[in-house]
């Protein structure tokens, strides 16, 4: 049988993607719609960012431009775009790639987690993926570090919130620690996918943007995620003692990969009331 031919391939990966973005509405994936929304389904931003690829290189993919691309950024788009096994293996076939999962599944910031992080209100609670974008969070975790509703979604990810976001960086009780922490949980986390645009992307712009993580990223440092207790500094309800507590989505996923549920479950009992106090101000100021 007869193979297209790569420009042909291209196009219709294209066209695939298109279709696929477009037939998902904004809410199926926790984001807002909007008063002025004219795109059908989603727009092109909003899946490069559910998938942490760079917009103008998935623009690229649905221009059929001549790109490059590695399995674990289809891997992601797949499940940006809530692509079921069938879908998956067609976005795969045309990339001419081999699918390193071809029986997984393709998870994403579904209604189910969107209710459950509304449940665990007052109790701070996020979808962090494993580049650290925010996909999702609760009105308690909204105001917890810094107004998180007012940032663009392009800089609601926690590594470049923790190095370069003064109100962010002022809620650690011990900031020094924290940093290099994360640094090292970062550089452990980007060994898969230092070819990705979006990885290299986020490092580029952290290593532009502050000099203490040059210092830090330059160490070579590397830790693996883990549950503890910390002091947070809010600045409309005082000092929160939380158990920080990551539990990952999606079977089989590691200490470094796929998305992960982040909660703050309160370690005693004047926590939990500020956390509620946080939760009434979150509500009444939106």
């Amino acid at each position: 049988m007869a193979h297209p031919a790569p420009d042909a391939r291209r196009a219709e990966l294209a066209a695939f993607l298109r279709s696929r973005r477009e037939r998902i509405t904004p809410e199926q994936v926790g984001l807002v719609r909007g008063a002025r929304r004219r795109t059908p389904g989603l727009r092109r931003e909003e899946v490069a960012q559910l998938a942490a690829v760079g917009v103008t290189w998935y623009t690229w993919l649905e221009q059929a431009r001549d790109i490059q691309v590695s399995p674990q950024v289809l891997d992601a788009i797949a499940r940006a775009l809530r692509m079921d096994r069938v879908e998956r293996s067609h976005l795969f076939a045309l990339a001419g790639t081999p699918d390193p999962a071809p029986n997984g599944p393709c998870p994403t910031v579904t209604p189910a987690y969107q209710a459950l992080l509304r449940q665990l209100d007052p109790i701070p609670a996020c979808v962090q993926n494993s580049r650290y974008d925010i996909l999702a969070y609760n009105r308690s975790y909204a105001r917890l570090l810094c107004d998180l509703d007012a940032l663009a979604r392009e800089d609601r990810n926690s590594m470049l919130l923790a190095f370069t976001n003064d109100q962010w960086r002022a809620s650690m009780d011990d900031l020094p620690r924290v940093t290099r922490a994360m640094a090292a949980k970062f550089r452990a986390s980007m060994a898969g996918h230092l070819a990705e645009p979006a990885w290299k992307a986020l490092l580029n712009r952290l290593r532009t943007e502050s000099a203490e993580f040059c210092e830090l990223w330059d160490r070579h440092e590397v830790v693996e995620h883990t549950s503890h207790t910390k002091f947070l500094r809010n600045s409309e309800v005082g000092l929160l003692h939380v158990e920080h507590v990551n539990l990952w989505l999606s079977p089989g996923n590691g200490p470094t990969s796929g998305p992960r549920l982040v909660s703050y479950p309160p370690v005693d009992a004047q926590t939990r009331e500020r956390l509620e106090r946080l939760h009434a101000l979150a509500g009444d100021a939106s």
